[in-house]
């Protein structure tokens, strides 16, 4: 693979586990990724860039990326690795995009090459990966999501906030009432994914913008991980002072749960008030509502 943007940092890159920190002036962000206790090889991969240009950082913004392989032996591991190079270079080396349609068209080209060399390398054949990929330009995060891994937002006066909507055969029979969440967790298709890239030669892209405030927390995940901690206790973890410590106690309970899959977090924190920038158009904009004062009063002390 060709060299990536200077300022990028990703990994696993030997198959096993991964751990980074990095911190700038107004955010800070951990990168956790654990094989689990089932799997003899890790397929998710994890990414943040932070341009070392800093006339690329103020056009772009900062990309945070979690990928989830898929295609057994190391074709998962592959198709991960290879859609989260294809993203960070198309995104921030491409003509000129608002940060939604910069995102759509990057996973756009990482669904195509993947989709290519899955077809032509019978050592690759069958492979796709799950992306979740979140900009953040100055008070605005967007979010494109492919899959069935995940984004949350935590805010202190509103809790936990999952901002983007599961691609899976489950999740939508969820959506449209047929069976509950708690159903989900333990139904025998939860696995099943009905959107990835690299498995279709196109593919739709969810995105979504949120303003972001100082405080929030993003916490961007693989199933291993949101499969195996209920948001609640997401939550929890979430709200530790010490980032590092919230990513690893997160993939810490995974890991208590069972490890069934590998499990990677990549959490974002807002330390200080984040630039005020302009909306970009392109995402659906999600608008964090209150819980109000009574629901915080018994999430708090359930």
């Amino acid at each position: 693979m060709t060299e990536l943007i200077p300022g990028t940092e990703y990994g696993p890159l030997d198959g096993r586990n991964y751990e980074n920190t990095w911190e700038d002036v107004y955010l800070q962000a951990h990168l956790l990724s654990d094989i689990g206790r089932k799997r003899s090889n890790n397929e998710d991969s994890c990414l943040l860039c932070s341009p070392r240009a800093t006339a690329l950082v103020e056009e772009r913004g900062r990309l945070f990326a979690v990928a989830d392989g898929m295609g057994g032996a190391s074709a998962g591991e592959h198709a991960s690795r290879m859609a989260l190079h294809i993203l960070v270079r198309h995104y921030f080396q491409a003509p000129p995009l608002s940060a939604p349609e910069g995102l759509l068209q990057a996973l756009q080209e990482a669904n195509e090459k993947v989709y290519e060399e899955a077809e032509v390398n019978p050592v690759y054949s069958g492979m796709g990966t799950t992306v979740s990929a979140a900009v953040i330009h100055g008070e605005w995060v967007y979010v494109a999501q492919v899959g069935d891994s995940r984004v949350y937002l935590l805010r202190e006066r509103s809790g936990i906030h999952q901002l983007t909507h599961d691609h899976s055969l489950v999740a939508e029979q969820v959506r449209s009432g047929l069976i509950s969440e708690e159903e989900a967790r333990t139904h025998s298709l939860r696995n099943l994914i009905t959107r990835a890239v690299g498995i279709k030669e196109q593919v739709k892209v969810d995105l979504f913008a949120v303003r972001l405030e100082e405080g929030d927390t993003l916490l961007l995940c693989s199933d291993g991980l949101s499969n195996m901690v209920s948001d609640k206790h997401i939550a929890q973890a979430l709200a530790d002072g010490d980032l590092k410590v919230a990513t690893r106690r997160l993939v810490g309970a995974a890991l208590d749960g069972g490890g069934a899959d590998n499990i990677t977090a990549v959490t974002i924190r807002v330390i200080a008030p984040p630039p005020k920038t302009e909306y970009q158009e392109g995402a659906k904009q999600i608008a964090l509502s209150s819980e109000g004062l009574f629901k915080r009063f018994k999430r708090l002390f359930s």
